[in-house]
């Protein structure tokens, strides 16, 4: 499996998306193996770090999403590529929804290496 949702975290990175977290979800959630979490200051910064996840994991090779749901409001936008999903929220959401508390079970996943922005492979 090529590991798409750390160049989807990345990439939100990118657009100074902040505390990006991405959780490993397969062995208990049938419909994906992985959820990237983060969010923006701003409407505008959202609809930004949605675009760029589409675009770099368009521009990779991988694959496009199924479904994007929440575009027209864009307070927590959800972009299914099947094999992982993305959350992009606007910070008041997030903090209402706190899915990170309800998969607070679920082992996080590092996309970071030491000292970079770069994705692990």
């Amino acid at each position: 499996m090529t590991d798409w949702h750390l160049l989807a975290a990345q990439a939100a990175d990118d657009k100074l998306a902040r505390d990006t977290v991405v959780l490993s979800v397969g062995d208990v959630l049938g419909i994906t193996e992985f959820f990237v979490i983060t969010s923006g200051g701003s409407k505008r910064q959202v609809k930004a770090i949605v675009n760029e996840v589409e675009a770099q994991v368009k521009t990779a090779g991988g694959p496009k999403p199924l479904r994007i749901e929440g575009i027209d409001t864009c307070s927590w936008v959800l972009m299914d590529f099947g094999e992982f999903i993305v959350h992009v929220f606007d910070e008041e959401v997030r903090a209402y929804y706190e899915l990170e508390r309800l998969w607070a079970d679920r082992p996080t996943v590092e996309w970071k290496t030491a000292g970079t922005n770069a994705p692990r492979s």
